[in-house]
This record gives structure tokens, sequence and C-alpha cells, in this order.
């Protein structure tokens, strides 16, 4: 199966490449940014005088937390490296099962906060696996937790099980900030928080909640930021995601042609003045197949992409 999505998504990208060479350039972009101040910033880039295609809007990080991303990866770059190297096959059955549950996959960046995605991780209070289940939570998930068969350590079961408690935490507090304080400290340390501060907004209550937990939701950012160098709507708080949910929408709406390849993630298509300068002759060669009909060069496209298609299924069967 997820063989047929790979291969559908190259195909789908290949075939958008062949429609953007038929259509007009676009102009006209526009930035989002969220109004509170010190809140991360929504951005949007600009199609301007270039006449490049929109690029679908991003996440940045504001620079209260930025500076603490920096500090963090460089204060642990050395496990964070280490973690990495080995992060393949645990992210590949993160992301499989969190798509299948309609989780964002950034929040397989959790484990690595949690166990450094080990296993056999352990901590002093109890707590298991990648995930750093407690018995009781792992039983009410449906886990086996026996001295002979802990599920815990189990890569795919607990995962699935993490899945499970992060969508009850999501229907609960309906803010990914909020699920991540959640699920270190427990809801009853996040109601407490929201009830004292009067607010659901992470950055307004932090200061309510325990140290560690408040600690626990940073390093999840910092660590987002280093995997890959901007937030996503796992750091963003509900009302900064409803405005991000509109400028995707509006984006959509704009953009030639936006690929969703993950859940969540708004992937850029390519910048049409780079790809017509890429397409373009060199002076010592024959005139470009541009001045072909419009015909004949979209079967020519579609047999390219054709081709690419059974060489990615060749590579992904392989």
């Amino acid at each position: 199966m997820l063989k047929t999505q790979l291969s559908k998504a190259i195909y789908l990208m290949l075939l958008c490449l062949a429609a953007v060479s038929f259509i007009p350039r676009q102009q006209a972009g526009a930035n989002f940014s969220t109004s509170n101040e010190g809140s991360p910033a929504i951005v949007a880039n600009e199609a301007t005088a270039n006449n490049k295609l929109l690029l679908a809007p991003h996440v940045e990080l504001n620079k209260q937390e930025l500076q603490f991303a920096k500090k963090y990866i460089k204060t642990s770059i050395e496990d964070l490296d280490q973690i990495k190297q080995r992060s393949k096959v645990p992210f590949t059955i993160i992301d499989s099962v969190f798509g299948r549950y309609g989780l964002p996959l950034q929040l397989k960046y959790l484990a690595v906060i949690e166990s450094e995605l080990k296993s056999s991780a352990l901590s002093c209070v109890g707590a298991l696996g990648p995930w750093q289940l407690m018995p009781e939570t792992a039983h009410d998930l449906g886990l086996k937790v026996s001295r002979q068969n802990d599920e815990r350590t189990n890569y795919y079961k607990s995962t699935k099980a993490a899945a499970l408690y992060l969508k009850d935490l999501y229907a609960q507090f309906g803010d990914w900030l909020l699920v991540l304080a959640a699920y270190n400290g427990g809801p009853g340390k996040v109601l407490t928080a929201i009830h004292k501060s009067g607010s659901r907004n992470f950055w307004a209550l932090q200061s309510y909640l325990p140290a560690e937990s408040r600690e626990h939701v940073k390093r999840f950012i910092a660590t987002h930021y280093y995997f890959e160098g901007q937030g996503s709507v796992t750091t963003l708080t509900k009302a900064e995601n409803i405005q991000f949910a509109k400028s995707v929408k509006a984006f959509e709406a704009n953009s030639v042609c936006a690929i969703a390849v993950k859940p969540g993630v708004v992937h850029n298509l390519l910048d049409i003045n780079d790809y017509s300068a890429n397409q373009a002759p060199k002076k010592s060669e024959k005139p470009s197949s541009s001045q072909e009909p419009a015909e004949d060069r979209f079967k020519k496209l579609m047999k390219t992409s054709e081709e690419s298609l059974q060489k990615a299924n060749k590579l992904i069967e392989g």
C-alpha cells in the first residue's frame, strides 16, 4: 500500500510539472504572521516582480523560541546527531502509524525527547519504551504489560498506543502545545494551569505548569527545529493553527499546484522561473522544444513522466 501511495505521489508531482509549463506565471503573494508579539510567525513567501509561483506558508519560531532552540541544540548536538543517525527505521514506523491515525507526523519528535527513540528506555518512575508509557496508561491503551511480555517495548504496538493517547488528548484540549504538556505531566496539571491563568494559550499559562512539563514542550520545539529547521502545526497554539489553516487555504486557492505529501504539511512544488531557466537551452544548443506545438510538448512530458514513474517503482520494489 505504501508503495502504491508513493508511486501516486510521484506521478502527481510529475503530472503537475507538466501542467505548470502550460499556464501563466502567478504574481502576488501574501505574508501572514500572528498578531500576538512573541508568538511564532506564519509566513507565506511573496511572489513579486520575479513572477514566482506562490510558495506555501510555513511556520517560523519566534525570537524567544529560536534562542532557546539554538541553545538547546548547541548543548545537545552530539546526542541529537547520534539519534538522527539511527532514526530512519523508528521514524518510518511512527510515520506509518501516525499517518494512519491522521496525526501530524512531526509528533514523532516527541519520541526523541521521551526516549531518544530507544525501545528499552526506562525511567526512574517506571515509564518504559520509546513513548515512555506508564503501566496503567499502557494497559488502558490496550497494551499487555507483564514480566513475560511488556508491549511497551514493541515499537509498532507502543506507537499505536501513543497515537491513541495523543488523539484523546487533542480531543480534550484541541491544542498541540497543551497536548505535549499533558503527555508529560498529565491532563490534570494542564487543566489546573488553564484554571489559574484563565487562558488556554500555552505561552500565557506556562508559568502555572510544572517546570518539567514547561521545559518538555520547549525541548520538543527545539528538537523539531533541529530536524526540520522550522516549526509546524505542532508548535502553534490553537489560535495560531486556525490562522495557519486560513493561510494554507488561501495558498491552495491561489497557487497553481500544491501537493500535500504529508498530513499537516504543504510542500512547495517549484519556482517557475528556476524551472524555466533550467529548461532553457544554452547558446550552443538547439532551440528549445517550447517552440513545438503545445499538444506535442504535452505528449513528450507525459511520456517522460511515465518513464520516471516506472523507474521510481523499480527503485521502490528493489
